[in-house]
């Protein structure tokens, strides 16, 4: 498979909602054909709860999120199963000094730990990679 990157929940809950859609989540969605997405482990818990969410509010009927994690299922996207007890310091310290989430914090860490760029729609997440030299996804 050829390059990677890491994509965050931003980029992929925006291909579920067809208000949210916008050129650059599109861009990193075609390159899929030759590329594979990286997640951290906590990826699939976030998405199930956007999901529900969304259900909860009406956005999302059961059935378009059993489609939606359909389609997930066949991109590829490679979930990276790290022992996150093992990095709770890092991802506190990547969190407090960046002004992140610690779930945004383990999207950075992914991919500063391949060296891999990131895909992201977050202002914040981009100003911290961008604060650390971490490349953003041009898709």
């Amino acid at each position: 498979m050829g390059e990677q990157f890491v994509v965050d929940n931003s980029v992929i809950m925006s291909w579920c909602f067809k208000d949210e859609t916008n050129n650059y989540a599109d861009t990193v969605l075609d390159s899929l054909t030759g590329a594979a997405a990286v997640v951290p482990s906590i990826w699939p818990l976030e998405v199930v709860n956007v999901l529900l969410v969304a259900e909860r509010q009406k956005r999302l009927g059961e059935s378009d999120s059993i489609r939606f994690i359909t389609l997930l299922s066949q991109l590829p996207i490679l979930v990276e199963h790290e022992r996150p007890e093992m990095m709770m310091k890092e991802l506190l310290a990547l969190a407090r000094t960046n002004n992140l989430s610690s779930y945004d914090a383990s999207y950075l860490d992914l991919a500063m730990r391949k060296g891999l760029p990131i895909a992201t729609l977050d202002n914040k997440l981009i100003e911290a990679a961008r604060k650390i030299d971490v490349p953003i996804y041009a898709a």
